[in-house]
This record gives structure tokens, C-alpha cells and sequence, in this order.
């Protein structure tokens, strides 16, 4: 046998071997989680306050899933000035849902989420009351 042929082949198929990860990895999607990351960032330390006064409180609200529906249990939900739940789908910003949340005298809201695309979502619900800001954030499964 012939080294040098070896040699040759060994190369083509090695090259062949690195067109083909560098074809992978260009098309692949490296988006980030979200489009405002940096300016986000920024802001962040604004969450932090409002994650401290959430953990102030003496009752939080319950995120919890129920059949097609998502559960707030929260006793002040009364004294809710404006409020905003964030549905964030990790896997797809296709799926990404925000709804409004209003104040309710029964402490409880009651949300369909039988249009949504099961897996795991990111729950963040963040409201103002009494002047100031709150925010809680759960890992939830459809």
C-alpha cells in the first residue's frame, strides 16, 4: 500500500468532517431569551426591588395550573392597581402570552389556557399596589 494515498484520503475526509460541523453550527439558532437582553439588563436592578417587596409580603399570590385553566390565588388581588402576567415559553417566543389582570374582589382569576401549547412556561406575574411595584415568578407545566 501506498502511505502517501493514505495520507491524501485521511485529509478529504477530515475536511469533509469540518464543512459539515461548520454547516451545522451556521444553521443552527442562537437567538437569546429575549430580543431587549441588553436593556433589560440594565432595568434589572428595578426588579430586584420589586422581587424584594413581593418577598415582604406577608401573603403571596399562588400560581397554580388546573385543568385548561391557570389559577392566581392571592387575598389583596382586591387592592390591585394594574397588573400583567407573563406567559414565557422558553422553548418557542411563538407561544409567549401576556395577559392583563384586573383587580377581583374574590381573590381568585381564573385564566383559559387551552389555546397554549403544552411544555413548561415561565409565569411572571408583576403588579403595582399601594404605590408600589411586586413581581413573582413560576416555573409551570401544561
Amino acid at each position: 500500500m501506498n502511505w502517501g494515498k493514505w495520507i491524501i484520503i485521511s485529509f478529504v475526509l477530515f475536511a469533509a468532517f469540518i464543512a459539515t460541523l461548520v454547516t451545522v453550527c451556521v444553521r443552527q439558532d442562537v437567538s437569546l431569551v429575549s430580543k431587549d437582553y441588553y436593556k433589560d439588563e440594565l432595568a434589572y436592578q428595578d426588579q430586584i426591588i420589586r422581587m424584594q417587596n413581593t418577598h415582604a409580603l406577608v401573603e403571596k399570590p399562588l400560581i397554580s395550573v388546573e385543568h385548561d385553566h391557570l389559577q392566581i390565588q392571592f387575598a389583596q388581588l382586591s387592592k390591585i392597581e394594574k397588573g400583567n402576567l407573563v406567559l414565557f415559553c422558553p422553548a418557542d417566543p411563538k407561544h409567549d402570552r401576556i395577559i392583563t389582570i384586573e383587580a377581583s374582589e374574590s381573590g381568585n382569576k381564573s385564566i383559559s389556557i387551552n389555546d397554549l401549547q403544552r411544555g413548561m412556561y415561565h409565569a411572571k406575574f408583576s403588579w403595582t399596589m399601594d404605590g408600589k411595584e411586586f413581581y413573582i415568578d413560576k416555573t409551570i407545566k401544561l
